[in-house]
């Protein structure tokens, strides 16, 4: 080969002698130590992306999860609240209606009645349990634990979707509605006629 020298000619013309392969070997197995930790670094960035990307996905479905059940959560409570509160009002209401009915059934004092008084304070004492059995049947109707149907004091069952009426009549037949009729209409039938008889012996005395 012109201009090229003789020593350079003849060393690309020999074989690699052993200390050249080792030296290449050696270089080879540096590289590939390198490229072995450089794949372990990318293996252990991309095993903490892949945790990143799960983690804010769990973060965001839990976090909408979590946002419909609170969500729904409240609007439930919220309504159950409101209920019981109104339950509440009405079963005080209720409550106070029994209790002056009881205090105006205890006040009756029949040993106090004279015999020129007994048909007046025998009319008013019917009168005031008539009063008070109205009161307590209409508790009943609504408070379902005062007919021991129930476990705790709230409506329950159709009651609390039905008017009164409907839970009164409802699976009575024919007969059973007469008796129905009957059971609430001879007490103020009982009441007016015993209040005809006293205006009628008051008549007579005069």
């Amino acid at each position: 080969m012109p201009g090229v020298p003789s020593s350079l000619a003849a060393s690309h013309s020999r074989p690699p002698t052993r200390e050249e392969l080792d030296g290449r070997l050696t270089e080879t197995q540096q590289r590939l130590a390198e490229l072995k930790q450089a794949q372990e670094t990318l293996e252990r960035e991309r095993a903490g992306l892949e945790e990143v990307r799960r983690r804010q996905a769990e973060f965001q479905t839990g976090r909408q999860e979590m946002v419909q059940n609170l969500t729904r959560g409240v609007g439930l409570l919220t309504e159950a609240e409101f209920v019981a509160r109104r339950d509440a009002e009405q079963m005080a209401k209720t409550l106070a209606g029994l209790n002056d009915a009881l205090q105006k059934v205890e006040t009756i004092r029949e040993d106090t009645w004279t015999q020129d008084s007994y048909p007046a304070e025998l009319t008013r004492g019917l009168t005031t349990i008539e009063n008070a059995r109205m009161e307590w049947n209409s508790a009943r109707l609504k408070w379902l634990v005062l007919s021991g149907s129930g476990a705790t004091g709230e409506p329950g069952g159709d009651c609390g979707k039905r008017s009164p009426l409907e839970v009164l009549v409802a699976g009575r037949d024919y007969a059973g509605l007469c008796k129905l009729g009957l059971a609430l209409t001879w007490p103020l039938a009982s009441v007016a006629l015993l209040a005809a008889v006293v205006l009628f012996v008051v008549l007579l005395r005069r």
